[in-house]
């Protein structure tokens, strides 16, 4: 009795200390069932809930319209910017080549085919250029004094080469021979004497190349009708009269003629536009950009706090799971912590915040950068539209599309690796086959396009009619060739690719009527009382709406 009474107050201290561990541990999965529920609830429920003002919500709708005009004006800018290229490089091609068309020929502008017609075309450059003020309807004008008129050639050297006899002797090294016309020097007897000297005595059977290349400087005046400051543009030019695309640089007896015309934007040195509109104009247009940097600032905060808050409340979760039950939780259930759309729209903001300045840069004529700034703001405008999808998921009949590509990307990656393949193995075979006889299997690049466009349908006729008849063997294994490939992949491959997503919309449709599968996450939330658990969401569960007391106020909640 003694001895029982001796230890009677341990053993009530003991088991008083295991109710309040016990008592300790609901409270913690209280709270913590109390912060999943909140941070699985969608903005409209938060704010019935605990009638938090849903802030990320209203900056993203704001974001979407301010950037979308963000990008409407820079594209409009844009736009004169390419159409002022396009245009000089045409006027340049009927400036400077003599006898064209105004077509280019496949990928080169024009030909020659004989050695007359060669000469008059590199003199007919020289003339044109050194006419150039004189017959150019542009605002354009010679490089600075050290730059001028620049020809090359490039022969094999010395060789003989019979043809009649099927003799050749000839040094497969080369050799390259410059020669250079200053603006100033043209009108000149200086320049006469380099005309008349033996630079233009060409050899054709080993030349392999002339090219002319030469700057020009430029200013684009239409931004002002814009009100926009004027671009600053150089050309760098070049006419290259030989280049063999087949054979090895094989001499066919036709001389290609490339046009390729390098603009580089530059920065005005000293300009001077007067007129108060058009200051206003760019003033307004950078102020309006400042604000898109602000709400970009603002929506990368928010975004990256609920994601550092979500991996929080991941930790947690994790730590009282193996604490309470003494397992590990599943991969599933850790990811469906990490929202993949603020993965989106940080990096949507991380673009905009970067072009935007870009697009302030550009406005006020310090930076020339079009194309960064125009792939920055393109991406970042099309993420930011695709971030609408998860706001269209809170409802059910919207959420199927997200359901369903969710399900079938495994499916359609791991089928795709597989008809990759033998697309590869139709690509390698055309190409090498077909190559020689048809325009569209000349390189893998175009072959493979080629063959894109069969499996959806485009252009079937034009691909048969096209191949050239001139050997019968290969005719017929192109026949062979397309038919297998049209049937195996359209009515074969394609079907089975849409046959993947189709059944994995049924299986999304099943679910939603009888029930997703429930995992640990979707169990431990489910006993919460009275939060009705949604089932028809697999990657991303939200809890239903419930009232909450004011005296759950002090639980920390995550947004």
């Amino acid at each position: 009795m003694e001895i029982s009474l001796k230890y009677l107050p341990g053993g009530r201290a003991a088991a008083s200390g295991s109710m309040m561990a016990q008592s300790d541990l609901d409270l913690k999965e209280t709270a913590l069932k109390e912060d999943l529920k909140f941070y699985f609830m969608n903005p409209c429920e938060k704010y019935r809930s605990r009638r938090q003002i849903p802030w990320k919500l209203a900056l993203q709708i704001l974001k979407i319209l301010m950037v979308t005009t963000q990008l409407i004006f820079f594209g409009l800018s844009n736009q004169l910017v390419v159409s002022f290229k396009e245009e000089n490089t045409i006027a340049f091609k009927h400036l400077f080549l003599k006898g064209y068309s105004g077509v280019d020929e496949d990928d080169y502008s024009c030909s020659i085919y004989t050695q007359q017609d060669a000469y008059d075309s590199i003199f007919y450059v020289i003339n044109q250029y050194k006419q150039l003020k004189n017959i150019s309807l542009g605002t354009l004008g010679y490089e600075h004094e050290g730059s001028g008129l620049k020809i090359c050639k490039q022969q094999y050297k010395k060789s003989t080469m019979l043809p009649s006899n099927e003799t050749l002797n000839i040094d497969v090294s080369t050799e390259t021979e410059c020669i250079f016309f200053k603006p100033q020097e043209l009108a000149g007897k200086k320049a006469e004497l380099k005309l008349n000297s033996s630079f233009f005595d060409l050899e054709f059977y080993r030349l392999i190349q002339v090219e002319i290349s030469f700057k020009l400087k430029g200013i684009a005046l239409q931004t002002i009708h814009a009100r926009e400051l004027p671009d600053c543009y150089a050309f760098q030019n070049t006419v290259s009269e030989y280049r063999i695309t087949f054979n090895n640089r094989a001499h066919s007896g036709k001389i290609k003629i490339y046009f390729d015309s390098d603009t580089d934007i530059q920065e005005c040195k000293d300009w001077h536009v007067f007129g108060s509109v058009l200051q206003k104009n760019t003033q307004y247009i950078l102020v309006f950009d400042g604000f898109v940097i602000l709400s970009c600032f603002a929506s990368l905060v928010l975004c990256t706090r609920s994601i550092v808050l979500a991996l929080r409340l991941q930790k947690r979760f994790v730590n009282f799971f193996l604490e309470k039950y003494k397992r590990h939780v599943c991969h599933a259930d850790r990811l469906e912590f990490i929202n993949g759309w603020y993965v989106l729209v940080i990096i949507s903001d991380v673009m905009t915040i970067i072009g935007s300045i870009l697009k302030m840069e550009i406005k006020a004529k310090n930076l020339t950068s079009y194309d960064v700034c125009s792939i920055l703001l393109g991406t970042s405008t099309l993420f930011v539209w695709v971030g609408v999808i998860r706001y269209l998921g809170y409802f059910q009949t919207y959420n199927v599309l997200i359901l369903t590509m969710q399900a079938s990307l495994p499916k359609v990656l791991r089928f795709c690796c597989c008809a990759g393949m033998i697309y590869l193995g139709y690509t390698f075979c055309g190409w090498i086959v077909l190559g020689p006889y048809h325009e569209k299997f000349e390189d893998l690049n175009t072959v493979a396009e080629c063959l894109f466009s069969l499996v959806n349908g485009d252009d079937m006729f034009a691909t048969f009619a096209q191949i050239q008849q001139k050997s019968t063997l290969v005719w017929v294994f192109s026949r062979l060739y397309l038919y297998s490939f049209i049937s195996l992949f359209i009515y074969m491959i394609l079907s089975l690719f849409i046959a993947l997503i189709t059944d994995s919309y049924d299986t999304i449709k099943k679910y939603q009527q009888s029930g997703f599968p429930v995992t640990d996450l979707h169990e431990f939330l489910k006993d919460h009382g009275s939060a009705g658990y949604r089932k028809e969401q697999t990657s991303m569960p939200f809890i239903c709406c419930c009232r909450r007391q004011q005296s759950d106020d002090n639980l920390i909640l995550i947004n």
